[in-house]
This record gives C-alpha cells, sequence and structure tokens, in this order.
C-alpha cells in the first residue's frame, strides 16, 4: 500500500549504483571500482510515468565483505527483494555472464516480483550483440548505458508498466482486517498474550527465555473481525546472537514487523527498559510502522507504581516516538487487552487514511504563515504544494525551491502540524522534498 519499490540488484561492479545516480537524476549513490563500497539501502523517490515509486540501491550479492559484514550485506539484500514491486536484475555487456551473475539469477527465479534483466554498459549499438549473450538467462534484456545515456527511456516505459495500479480501495474481501506483530526482548511474555487471544495454548508458553524460536501467525476472531497476530522470537543484542537458529529468528522477527500492518513493542513492568528495546524501536521507525507500547505484567506492579511513571519513563528514552500510544495490560488474564487492540485498529485506521491535496495545502499554507522557514544560504525557501501519495505509511511529497534548503527541524515542524491537524495523530509519517520541475508550474500555496 505504500510507495512501490524498485529494488537494483546484482554482482559487485556492474554499476548498480551508476544505474541508480542515472535514474534518480542526481548523484547519490557512491560510484567506486571497488567491490562492497555500497552497503547498507540506498533509496531515493522518482516519478515514473506520473507515479512515484522509491529507488532502492543495494550491496554486491556474493560479495566477501572485508569488514566480516557480509551477513549484514546479504540480510539488507534480502529485505529489499522481498519489498520489492519490480526489480532491476544488472550486469554488465563488457563482461558477459559470469558464474556470480548466475548466481544471481539463481536467487531471483522464484520472487513473486516481475525481473527485470538490464544490461548496463551497452554503450553503443556495436555492443548490442555482445549483451544478447544474457538471453540465456531466460529473461528478456534491456540494454542500457549509465555513462552514456543509453536505453533510459525504454527502461523507464519497462519499469512504468510493471508497477502495481494505484488504488484507494480497500483490502478484497476475506483478508484479515489488521496484521498485528507482537514484539519485544525474550521473556516479556508475547506467547501469553497470543494463546490469551487464541483462547487456547496455539504458543509454547515457557519461563525458559527464547522459547519461540520463529514467527507464527496466530488468526483470531474480535468483535466479528478476523485479525491475525503474529508472535516473534525475542531480539537479542547483535553480540548476543551466537548460533545460526539465533540469527534466523532475528531476521524472521524484523521480517514480522515489515509485514505487520502495526507493530505491539512489549515491555516488561518490572524491568528497566534495555539496549535491546532501543534497537528494535529503531528498527520499527525505520520501517516507518505504526507503533504502540505495551507495558506487560502490570498486575505486578499496579499498586506500587503510577501509570504516570511509566509514561513519562517512555517518553524520556524514546524521544522520536513521542506520538505512539501506550496501553498497560494483564497479558496473562486478559486485562486491558481489547482496549489496546481497539487502540491498535485506530492506528490502523489513520494509516490508511488518505487526504485530500486541498486540505493538505491548506494545513501547509497554514503552517507557512505561522512559522515560515529559515532562510538558507541568505534566501527563504520556497514551497509550492504538497501531496500525499501513498498509505501505509501516510506518504506526502513535499514540492520546493530547494529540497536542501528545508531543515531537518523545519520538516518535524511540518511533520507535528500534519499529526495536530489531520488524522495521522498516532502513526508515523514519510516525509519526501522534490524540487518542482521547470515544466511545473503549479503554486497551491499562493493561490489559496
Amino acid at each position: 500500500m505504500g510507495v512501490p519499490q524498485v529494488v537494483i540488484v546484482g554482482r559487485p561492479n556492474v554499476g548498480k549504483s551508476s544505474i541508480f545516480n542515472w535514474l534518480a537524476g542526481r548523484r547519490i549513490a557512491i560510484v567506486d571500482q571497488t567491490s562492497g563500497v555500497t552497503r547498507d539501502r540506498v533509496t531515493h523517490l522518482i516519478e515514473v510515468q506520473g507515479q512515484f515509486a522509491e529507488l532502492v540501491d543495494t550491496g554486491g550479492m556474493g560479495v566477501e565483505d572485508p569488514d566480516n559484514l557480509t551477513d549484514q550485506i546479504e540480510d539488507q539484500i534480502q529485505t529489499a527483494i522481498e519489498s520489492a514491486r519490480v526489480v532491476l536484475f544488472v550486469v554488465d555487456c563488457r563482461d558477459g555472464p559470469t558464474p556470480l551473475d548466475q548466481e544471481v539469477a539463481k536467487r531471483l527465479r522464484y520472487i513473486e516480483a516481475p525481473v527485470l534483466l538490464v544490461v548496463n554498459k551497452t554503450d553503443a549499438a556495436s555492443l548490442d550483440a555482445q549483451a544478447d549473450e544474457f538471453y540465456r538467462f531466460g529473461r528478456n534484456i534491456i540494454r542500457v548505458s549509465a555513462l552514456e545515456n543509453r536505453g533510459k527511456a525504454e527502461l523507464m516505459d519497462e519499469i512504468a508498466q510493471r508497477l502495481p495500479e494505484v488504488s484507494h480501495d480497500d483490502p478484497p474481501p476475506g483478508d484479515p482486517a489488521m496484521r498485528v506483530a507482537i514484539v519485544g526482548r525474550r521473556n516479556v511474555g508475547k506467547s501469553t498474550l497470543v494463546n490469551t487471544l487464541a483462547q487456547a495454548e496455539r504458543m509454547i508458553v515457557s519461563e525458559v527465555p527464547g522459547t519461540t524460536r520463529d514467527s507464527v501467525d496466530v488468526r483470531f476472531e474480535m468483535d466479528g473481525q478476523s485479525l491475525v497476530a503474529i508472535d516473534t522470537p525475542g531480539f537479542r543484542r547483535g553480540k548476543s546472537v551466537a548460533t545460526d537458529v539465533d540469527f534466523y529468528s532475528t531476521h524472521r522477527a524484523q521480517r514480522s514487523i515489515r509485514r505487520a500492518d502495526v507493530a505491539l513493542m512489549f515491555f516488561d513492568a518490572s524491568q528497566r527498559i534495555g539496549k535491546v528495546d532501543k534497537q528494535l524501536c529503531d528498527y520499527i521507525c525505520r520501517q516507518y510502522k505504526p507503533c504502540m507500547f505495551v507495558v506487560n505484567k502490570w498486575d505486578l506492579m499496579a499498586a506500587t507504581m503510577p501509570t504516570e511513571k511509566w509514561v513519562i519513563y517512555l517518553h524520556d528514552t524514546f524521544r522520536t516516538m513521542w506520538y505512539a500510544p501506550i496501553a498497560f495490560i494483564t497479558g496473562k488474564t486478559g486485562k486491558n487487552v481489547k482496549a489496546m487492540l481497539n487502540h491498535a485498529q485506530m492506528l490502523f485506521k489513520q494509516s490508511r487514511h488518505r487526504v485530500s491535496t486541498s486540505r493538505l495545502n491548506r494545513e501547509v499554507r497554514a503552517a507557512l504563515e505561522k512559522n515560515p522557514p529559515p532562510p538558507y544560504r541568505n534566501r527563504r525557501p520556497k514551497i509550492f504544494y504538497a501531496t500525499q501519495v501513498a498509505v501505509q505509511p501516510p506518504t506526502v511529497v513535499l514540492f520546493c525551491s530547494d529540497p536542501k534548503a528545508i531543515s531537518p527541524q523545519y520538516q518535524r515542524y511540518l511533520l507535528r502540524v500534519f499529526r495536530d491537524n489531520l488524522k495521522f495523530a498516532e502513526v508515523p509519517i514519510k516525509l519526501y522534498l522534490r524540487r518542482r520541475s521547470e515544466d511545473d508550474d503549479r503554486d497551491e500555496i499562493e493561490k489559496q
């Protein structure tokens, strides 16, 4: 439901970052002949024939990282592939098909997203026959050259044909109304809550930390609606991931967060917030998932500690998530659980809300009149108009004279205005800044 992602993959040194910069229209990713320069995913919003998409650059598949980060790089690549709506499989025309290209092709064979085989460095028509060698991978090829600006229009056309159509419809009948990921460190009572929800012993409940080693979906009914609770393995600190089981448990738990509609972040009322909790909340933030802080086992503390103390503790610890609501429950008995789920459904609805462009621009105009952006290099930046381009998360694109001139502090101010005045009070909002194109004369802020 969010902005569709176009993910660039391939072995090292085939020009993935060059393709990324070329399609983005600006130099963002580092381009270097050294293998493994790109490690984390790099994203940029692009417009493809009137539709917005996120372009994602990834590290080279099969690279052995000199800093022993190979597993982390591969995990980032896999995460990008799983979230892709279109995959650009980039190869090098001059090198021809290599064994590592073949390994990448095998890895992409069974993914659901459409794959475009992009033969980069086809700098001239004289190299077209050489590019034809890649037909052996069983896919149609697109000959391009980022260096010579060759084949860009054809590639963008192919991407546009495969992007999902923009739809404002609700999920088809029969789909669960909401998927809730129950996350937290080990032994905070996640599986106990799932058993309470399902009214059956669907999970193994144990005092031994780490009992749940995989993510398990449990469907249950509430007020006539079908919901899915995703029980996840307890998170460990990175240096505590000692076995393959631990590594894949963490990977699956992160995947559960990505496919959930709402994350319930569990804390044990009798324990202090630790580093694992902070890492987990940071991951939820980076995925732009609606989140509710759930203080479990509250029956053990209710007599000795007021809820206000925990509220202050959470807000002081997670200052960037001040908008996240807080619930105090006892998962074992079910106390306050229904109220928690009702509030989670409110978050779900907020994340799917769409606001009209006219209403959004009225709020931007009012925000500018009350507090205009500070000058940048002795000039005040100009904001022309805003539009919401996606839901889950609510995604707003702000067209302005210079994206670099809108400071992070001013962006946070605008996000607070949106939360205060639109129906996004408790969910993360993704904000993109784009320079208005030369042929775009829209200025909705001034026209109102």
